[in-house]
């Protein structure tokens, strides 16, 4: 059952970010307008698109997981600090804190991995089921 719960979570944390990034596409001119009203180069836009949608889809697939994960939580922490520091104002408060919790998820992920239902899982256990020479295996 664990196996599920750790796929389950991988789709809960990659969908904010393969849908963040979709709608940065289809906005692209109001988020490089909101990005340099935040003190934040617009140039970093692409960079960002392809973290949230590359990195979802990394989460999402269970492949390079925990260098994305690792990549998603700096990300996350990082984004909620330079776009939700009005501590003061009740709504950016919760994104801040909704970006913690995505950051201490992540960082779940990068300690314990994708689990068994994912690329990096299927990865490992085929490398662990070939042949080498050191185990007598043929060639």
């Amino acid at each position: 059952m664990n196996h599920l719960y750790a796929l389950l979570g991988r789709i809960g944390l990659s969908l904010i970010f393969i849908t963040s990034g979709w709608s940065k596409l289809d906005a692209y001119a109001g988020t490089q307008q909101y990005m340099d009203a935040m003190g934040v180069p617009a140039a970093l836009l692409p960079l960002v698109i392809a973290l949230e949608i590359g990195g979802g889809l990394a989460v999402l697939a269970g492949a390079f997981t925990r260098s994305a994960a690792l990549t998603l939580a700096v990300f996350s922490l990082a984004a909620g600090v330079l776009f939700h520091a009005d501590l003061a104002d009740q709504n950016q408060f919760i994104h801040l804190m909704k970006n913690v919790a995505l950051g201490g998820g992540f960082l779940m992920l990068a300690a314990h991995g994708a689990g068994a239902f994912s690329i990096d899982a299927w990865r490992r256990d085929r490398r662990l089921s070939t042949p080498t020479l050191s185990t007598g295996g043929a060639l």
